[in-house]
């Protein structure tokens, strides 16, 4: 995306630093939790989900049912109109799903490097193992895994994490065996788990970006404060109803 002729590089509204206020709700939060949506030379709104598009940018940190009710009622053309001064904008009418996809997209695009790193696991087989050694920091299992499969994996991870009895189990993404299996390129994409702890910090922050849009609660926070299911006190996440 490129930056309108003769217009400078400025600074996003509502917020310079590592914070941002949502143009919708009103709220501040963590620039890394919002997504930005910049704006074309043309003048279309656009998702911008690692934020790297020049030019100004507008964020909003909510759900797409809360998205999809500002469409409907006007309030997001709205409150585009007002930060940037009535100039003309489009906004696409399958922006919510547009924004839905990049998100999906960002979240495969980063298992898949850090599949190619060498980091990601594969395989109920070589995770089981990977889990009863301790080697396994965190576990996910596709939306359509069977409950069987997901559960012995769950208990090879908590007997390799020294937490039987505590509860500790893989999470549930959002994503079908399909979905993965595409995004991956690799055959009956099942099971997934990640060897290091920096790996499952950076797969989780993609993660909690795509639950939160979709409306889901957020993945809960193991004792150290990470994200992301990389310690014993980490929860399943629900499965995604769509």
């Amino acid at each position: 995306m490129r930056n309108p002729r003769n217009d400078r590089v400025s600074a996003d509204i509502e917020g310079t630093g590592p914070e941002r206020k949502c143009i919708l709700s009103g709220e501040t939060g963590a620039r890394e939790d919002y997504i930005r949506l910049a704006i074309s030379p043309d003048g279309l709104v656009l998702p911008d989900i690692h934020a790297r598009a020049p030019g100004r940018g507008a964020w909003i940190g909510v759900s797409r049912e809360t998205l999809e009710k500002s469409l409907e009622k006007g309030k997001l053309k709205g409150s585009l109109a007002r930060a940037y001064k009535g100039a003309a904008l489009t906004i696409p009418e399958d922006l919510a799903e547009r924004i839905e996809q990049a998100l999906i997209r960002a979240l495969t695009d980063r298992l898949g490097l850090e599949l190619k790193s060498g980091k990601l696991l594969m395989g109920s087989d070589r995770i089981a193992q990977n889990a009863r050694e301790g080697r396994v920091t965190w576990l996910a299992h596709a939306a359509d895994a069977s409950e069987d499969g997901s559960r012995k994996l769950d208990q090879a991870w908590r007997v390799g994490s020294e937490a039987e009895g505590s509860g500790l189990k893989g999470i549930r993404l959002p994503l079908d065996r399909e979905t993965l299996s595409v995004a991956l390129g690799r055959d009956n994409v099942v099971h997934l788990a990640l060897n290091d702890r920096g790996s499952a910090t950076r797969v989780a922050a993609q993660l909690q970006r795509l639950l939160h849009f979709q409306g889901q609660p957020r993945a809960e926070t193991d004792g150290d404060g990470m994200d992301g299911g990389t310690g014993p006190a980490h929860r399943a996440a629900p499965v995604a109803t769509n």
